[in-house]
């Protein structure tokens, strides 16, 4: 069940992350996994829902949450519009899953580095802003993973290579989890890296002549 330009037209209003190639290579890792009518999934930081309603397709109990309204109400009319039941929760993850425990979680956080210390708390940059190494919110869906995952539960969660998709794997390692990078794809650099180039050069986040980012999947599974 890969994420095709022949899926279902998602709504997708201005300030909500649009499906793309994080999307694809996500739904592409979510195809491998065991879903059915038993499976509880999560996704945190849904958009538009698109890989949430993948999973939703196969019968599996899911639950979404975004931090943005706006994409928290896309992709509930996009669960309406396909027919999907999904249920779709506002604010932080952590907050609002406390106390259960999924099969899968599923995770395309913002993971673009950014000058700015502080994670914005309004715009569209909510989506890809992560702090000057990316990894503000990967390093706390890791932290929180444990907790999340039932025994046996995978986490699969995309970001880009100049996170450290090494860091990522060791950091998971660190608490218990069995962790890998299982896909990659290189994707040329959006508008974002394009503008940021200087300051990306200057941090040692990129090389000179660097024009591609390398986006990973991370599977990890608790044992």
């Amino acid at each position: 069940m890969i994420l095709t330009d022949t899926s279902p037209a998602l709504i997708a209003p201005p300030g909500v992350y649009r499906p793309q190639a994080d999307t694809l290579l996500l739904a592409d890792a979510l195809s491998h996994e065991r879903l059915g009518p038993d499976r509880e999934v999560l996704e945190i930081g849904t958009g538009t829902g698109a890989v949430a309603l993948r999973a939703a397709a196969t019968g599996a109990r899911v639950t979404a949450v975004d931090v943005s309204w706006q994409a928290v109400l896309a992709a509930r009319l996009n669960g309406f519009v396909q027919r999907r039941p999904l249920r779709v929760l506002h604010g932080d993850f952590a907050a609002r899953t406390r106390g259960r425990r999924f099969d899968l979680v599923l995770a395309n956080p913002p993971y673009v580095p950014s000058p700015d210390t502080r994670l914005p708390t309004r715009g569209p940059q909510r989506a890809w802003d992560a702090g000057p190494d990316g990894r503000r919110v990967i390093d706390r869906i890791c932290d929180t993973a444990p907790e999340l995952l039932r025994p046996g539960g995978v986490l699969l969660m995309v970001h880009s290579a100049m996170c450290g998709a090494q860091t990522t794997v060791e950091h998971l390692a660190r608490l218990g989890l069995s962790a890998r990078v299982t896909a990659r794809t290189s994707v040329p650099w959006g508008p974002v890296l394009r503008s940021r180039a200087r300051w990306l050069r200057e941090r040692g986040l990129v090389e000179d002549g660097d024009e591609r980012e390398e986006l990973v999947v991370i599977r990890a599974r608790h044992l």
